[in-house]
């Protein structure tokens, strides 16, 4: 390995938008896809998703989106890289609403018991922008940063990563 190349790449290096001589195309592109995704669902669901990825992308505009397709539903993960696993929060849509997940929700302290489920994900389901606005749901997403253990980029703007799985789902399923 030449003395002027980089043994370690970082997570962001391996994402093929970044290495694309036109990432805003590649950025366009992935956009379209996933507003294609949000659009099979109804209008209603489909702002509630939009307000929740403007208030994410705000708070978090390094954050690289991963999408999953699943048959029913979808998950946007607001990673650090383009793992979705190390995701701090996500989005789920679904044909009966919206919710926003905190990866690690069981541990956050939660005084007013917002956080819904019984896994180490706990989620809010998203009625309007009034359900983000909240102090209390501020307070949750604060800590939850606070206890992110892989930082998110300081500077840049994180690329939406399609994930999609329904075709491989759909492979793996065994006919009639």
């Amino acid at each position: 390995m030449p003395a002027n190349m980089n043994k370690r790449k970082g997570p962001r290096a391996k994402n093929p938008a970044r290495l694309s001589p036109r990432p805003a195309e590649a950025r366009r592109a992935a956009e379209a896809e996933l507003r294609g995704l949000i659009a099979k669902y109804a209008a209603m669901h489909q702002r509630l998703i939009g307000v929740v990825r403007r208030w994410l992308r705000k708070q978090l505009p390094t954050a690289e989106e991963v999408v999953y397709e699943y048959k029913g539903f979808f998950v946007i993960s607001y990673s650090p890289s383009e793992h979705g696993y190390e995701g701090v929060f996500a989005v789920r849509g679904d044909a009966e609403g919206v919710r926003l997940y905190f990866s690690r929700g069981k541990e956050l302290p939660d005084p007013e018991k917002l956080l819904q489920g019984s896994a180490q994900a706990r989620f809010i389901a998203v009625t309007g922008a009034a359900t983000l606005a909240r102090p209390a749901v501020m307070q949750l997403y604060d800590e939850a940063i606070a206890r992110n253990r892989v930082p998110f980029a300081r500077t840049g703007r994180g690329l939406i990563v399609i994930r999609s799985t329904s075709a491989k789902n759909q492979r793996n399923a065994s006919p009639g």
